[in-house]
């Protein structure tokens, strides 16, 4: 699937495939046509982790999209605390947030930051992430809130507090499929997921307002889950646009936090991540960490020996999972325009667009429309 990266060059995959479309993939997105989205990123990581986080998506999305051409755009909370460099980054490479209010989009995509109050409702960028809701329901076919922006979103909508965890969350978790929704057609029944979060959400409180979980931990808790509201709102816990380093870089620099004696407690080790050999190269760092804490010692940390042995074991089950909510999106965006322009006007626009409806091509466009209609039926999904 090419990406279309308004303003943005350098983030475009310089594969062979990326090359051939780059160019002419923005002449040929036709805003009426179901394949191709207006996605918005709404990226509120810390300035270290914005250009990963913008990598970590855009690769996701190129992996979920097959047919389906997007126009990805870039934007950020401005209340989010920022390091100069990263101010920089999101001067350069990022859109107004005040050119959102009037844009249209298909689908938003919301991370979270780092939490530095333990009240949402007191972090410097509330006013402008519940703005931001509100618009989010009104103005798109599905948003994607992620982890803090998740904690957020359910404090916003339904009063639901997030709960202080006693250490870190952290690591790759086991976890089911717990519900049959257009978001998990075809995604395994066990799957793994990465989370790394202080913080969690009671499933008894997202059931008693009418969420819907989708995927769970027996030992991370609720993973994935969803409301239908106006626009569809999916929330995630878990990590899938993780890359396989994201959660080892996590951890060394929650280790340097604490040689630099920025915490007093060392973190604990990423649970379900690491072999035994590294498990206990990083137990040997620790230990030397405790008895000569030392800023220094971070240059001993193994990052190099480390990544070369994790594994992404959550790809395939991330990239299905954005599979089915692309197909959502085409789905509602071409039921839209067909209610816009009528069945006259929406047919000849199909078979300017697709070419006449003849043969095999027919069997596909029936195809196509069926699952336009059935996505209600929550049916939308593709064979892992």
């Amino acid at each position: 699937m090419p990406i279309c990266l308004d303003r943005h060059p350098s983030l475009h995959d310089p594969s062979a495939k990326a090359k051939r479309l780059r160019g002419k993939s923005m002449a040929e997105f036709g805003e009426s046509a179901a394949n191709c989205l207006d996605i918005g990123l709404i990226n509120n990581m810390p300035s270290a982790a914005l250009e990963a986080t913008e990598r970590q998506f855009h690769a996701l999305l190129d992996a979920a999209g097959d047919d389906i051409l997007v126009r990805l755009r870039l934007y950020a909370l401005p209340d989010v605390p920022r390091t100069d460099l990263g101010q920089r980054r999101v001067s350069g490479f990022y859109s107004d947030i005040n050119d959102l209010w009037n844009g249209h989009f298909d689908g938003l995509i919301v991370t979270g930051t780092e939490p530095r109050s333990p009240n949402l409702m007191d972090e410097p960028y509330w006013g402008s992430l519940t703005t931001l809701m509100d618009w989010a329901e009104r103005h798109t076919h599905s948003t994607v809130w992620s982890c803090l922006a998740a904690h957020a979103a359910v404090l916003h909508i339904d009063g639901i507090s997030r709960r202080r965890l006693s250490d870190k969350r952290c690591g790759v978790f086991d976890c089911k499929r717990v519900a049959d929704h257009p978001l998990t057609a075809s995604i395994p029944a066990r799957l793994q997921m990465p989370h790394s979060r202080w913080n969690e959400i009671p499933e008894d409180a997202l059931m008693t307002c009418g969420y819907r979980v989708l995927t769970r931990s027996d030992d991370a808790g609720v993973d994935a889950f969803a409301k239908e509201r106006k626009s569809l709102f999916v929330f995630f816990q878990g990590h899938p646009e993780y890359e396989a380093d994201t959660l080892l870089l996590e951890y060394r620099r929650d280790v340097g936090r604490f040689l630099k004696r920025e915490t007093d407690t060392y973190p604990s080790m990423p649970q379900g991540y690491f072999g035994e050999d590294t498990v206990d190269a990083l137990t040997a760092v620790r230990e030397r960490a405790l008895s000569d804490r030392r800023q220094e010692l971070l240059a001993d940390f193994p990052t190099a020996l480390v990544a070369g042995k994790v594994k992404n074991t959550w790809h395939s089950t991330a990239v299905s999972v954005y599979n089915n909510w692309l197909l959502y999106l085409c789905a509602q965006k071409d039921r839209q325009v067909q209610a816009r322009q009528g069945p006259r006007e929406y047919g000849r626009v199909r078979a300017a667009t697709f070419g006449a409806p003849q043969g095999e091509h027919a069997q596909q466009t029936s195809e196509t429309e069926d699952t336009a209609r059935g996505v209600h039926g929550h049916q939308v999904g593709r064979s892992a």
